[in-house]
């Protein structure tokens, strides 16, 4: 009888071990059922260099892009990569060595112009190109990205630029005006001439900080294709020549989300977890 006992508490005993052993096994695999969503990489490629033509001219050239490792649509990546409108290969080897090559081209196309006037320059000077892309912000699977350029090449002084995108990278397009707000093109413009002294550009003179309206070179502000945003504003950015003379640098407009908020698309409301 104490045998049958025994051997009826074993067999208890390994019944519940097997139970147990399954159900932790169950656990485990669940686990590693769970898909994590996959982590969004970016990476760079740069490339500086420069060249001597002779005694009293100097060239630089330095450019940079982004590597967009985890995007895949073809047609999100040419939007991304919109200024060089023949790349085919976005890997990082595909765009260092698309890099070198607009380097060198660079290079040949100014010793090439060059030729007929160099040895005409009377003192020493430093010639440039800079290229860049540079993220800015990724929120709510919105990828603001800025690419700026500047360059000398002889004159008073040298110039420079921006071109502000953000991406929809969830539906891989990029982010139209339309996709934020409804807001008529007249009536965004009469915002931001309201709002145009809001972010100062830095300028001054001998009297102190100088109002963005008092360097404006148009009648209208206009509502481009150039803005990004954040959880508080939509901004519009403009380089300089473009509403403004060189020495007022480039203007910053914000125009808020509460000024908004009667045109805002739903979608994008949501998104962006806006509560006006």
């Amino acid at each position: 009888m104490k045998n049958a006992i025994a051997v009826a508490a074993l067999s208890s005993f390994f019944i519940f071990s097997a139970c147990k052993k399954t159900d932790n096994n169950n656990i485990v695999t669940n686990k590693t059922e769970v898909n994590k969503p996959e982590e969004f990489i970016i990476d760079s490629v740069k490339v500086s260099d420069s060249v001597k033509l002779n005694d009293s001219l100097k060239v630089k050239y330095y450019s940079k892009m982004l590597v967009f490792l985890t995007i895949k649509d073809k047609r999100l990546l040419d939007s991304i990569y919109f200024g060089d409108k023949n790349i085919r290969d976005f890997s990082k080897n595909g765009l260092q060595a698309l890099l070198e090559k607009n380097k060198n081209e660079y290079f040949n196309n100014v010793k090439k112009d060059s030729k007929d006037w160099i040895s005409d320059l009377t003192f020493a000077q430093e010639w440039y190109s800079d290229i860049g892309m540079n993220m800015k912000s990724n929120v709510n699977d919105y990828l603001h990205i800025e690419y700026t350029w500047g360059s000398y090449e002889g004159g008073a002084h040298d110039n420079y630029g921006f071109s502000e995108r953000v991406f929809d990278i969830k539906n891989n397009k990029k982010i139209e005006l339309k996709d934020i707000t409804s807001m008529p093109k007249s009536k965004l413009e009469t915002l931001l001439m309201k709002n145009i002294n809001k972010i100062n550009s830095g300028t001054t003179d001998e009297n102190g900080k100088v109002n963005n309206s008092e360097m404006l070179l148009v009648e209208v502000v206009p509502a481009t294709q150039n803005f990004y945003f954040d959880d508080k504003n939509l901004y519009f950015h403009y380089s300089p020549y473009e509403i403004t003379a060189f020495a007022a640098g480039d203007i910053i407009i914000p125009i808020s989300w509460e000024e908004l908020k009667t045109t805002l698309n739903p979608e994008f409301k949501k998104r962006m977890n806006i509560n006006y």
